[in-house]
């Protein structure tokens, strides 16, 4: 059980939940204080980065965490045991959007812009690991949007079910397809 293997022990497991707040406002105290470029251009990368992490997790959780080894294996894991503290290790996440969101992203727009799309991006990551976390472990209020989120995910952990893939929301498993309205994917007999 370490930084690359998805069974976590708590510290390490629960280590999202405090580190990734601080880091979001660190990271916004840093943009108040220091970066002098324009404040809707700054909320407009955020905004796109929150935006854009629903899509980057629709798309890791079909074709990476459902398709690649070892974390396809890792994964499956995940679905033999749903309540095991399974889930990427916070360095290694953050090192993952540092290497592949903001280096990238600050070649092309500038630190700042960067900045800002990160955290964005993480603060849509910080939603993810909560709303994943609690289809698992929480109770939701009936009819509420957790319970939904709930629902779909028990869907996707049917044995021989295909589909359900977003966690936080189905948006992207309706535009293409997986969220049973097809058929195939809905895991059905």
């Amino acid at each position: 059980m370490g930084a690359f293997k998805f069974e976590q022990r708590p510290a390490m497991y629960f280590a999202d939940f405090v580190l990734y707040p601080l880091v979001i406002v660190g990271g916004m105290a840093v943009l108040i204080e220091y970066a002098h470029g324009s404040v809707g251009a700054l909320l407009a990368a955020a905004v796109l980065g929150f935006l854009s992490w629903s899509l980057v997790e629709y798309a890791l959780h079909r074709f990476v965490l459902h398709g690649l080894p070892p974390f396809k294996h890792w994964h499956e894991t995940h679905h033999e045991r749903p309540f095991a503290l399974i889930g990427s290790s916070t360095p290694v996440s953050m090192t993952a959007f540092a290497a592949l969101v903001f280096w990238p992203l600050s070649a092309v727009t500038g630190p700042w812009i960067a900045l800002a799309a990160t955290l964005g991006m993480t603060l849509g990551y910080l939603l993810y690991v909560t709303v994943h976390h609690a289809t698992h472990h929480w109770r939701a209020r009936p009819g509420s949007w957790m319970q939904a989120r709930k629902r779909d995910h028990a869907r996707h952990h049917r044995p021989g079910a295909e589909g359900w893939y977003g966690v936080t929301t189905p948006f992207w498993d309706r535009v293409f397809g997986t969220d049973g309205s097809a058929g195939e994917s809905s895991g059905k007999p």
